[in-house]
């Protein structure tokens, strides 16, 4: 199973053909600017299409701690995101309450473990939207 940085290696090398399919659903990469370094950060994740935009989840697996990539997105909206072969630069924000509902549902479909996530922490656990600049 790839993870980490073998997995994104492998998903650049191959535009996905390796990687883009993983454990039952489909994972793009996302490429943030460190909030303190300054340093470009890519980072694997579930993503489903809405629309023209694509969703994430800023889960970390039910952690109390929002995972590196939503904080540094928080603090510089302006990613790197690679579907397959399409890489294009984004911005990435996170779901308003309203839109949040329809979105999570979606997301749940694509990984149903997010509803198990909410349960390990009282942290609001954002859907992002990647929209391309």
């Amino acid at each position: 199973m790839l993870f980490g940085k073998e997995h994104v290696e492998r998903y650049q090398a191959t535009d996905g053909a390796e990687g883009h399919d993983w454990q039952g659903t489909t994972a793009a990469l996302l490429t943030t600017t460190g909030r303190r370094t300054g340093t470009k950060h890519t980072t694997p994740l579930i993503y489903q299409k809405y629309g023209d935009d694509y969703l994430l989840v800023a889960s970390k697996g039910g952690a109390d701690a929002p995972p590196e990539w939503y904080l540094n997105l928080q603090s510089n909206p302006e990613v790197e995101f690679q579907v397959l072969g399409d890489k294009f630069r984004a911005r990435a924000r996170t779901a308003t309450p309203e839109e949040k509902p329809d979105m999570w549902r979606v997301m749940t479909a694509a990984w149903p473990d997010y509803d198990e996530y909410t349960k390990k922490t009282d942290r609001e656990i954002p859907v992002v939207v990647v929209e391309r600049a």
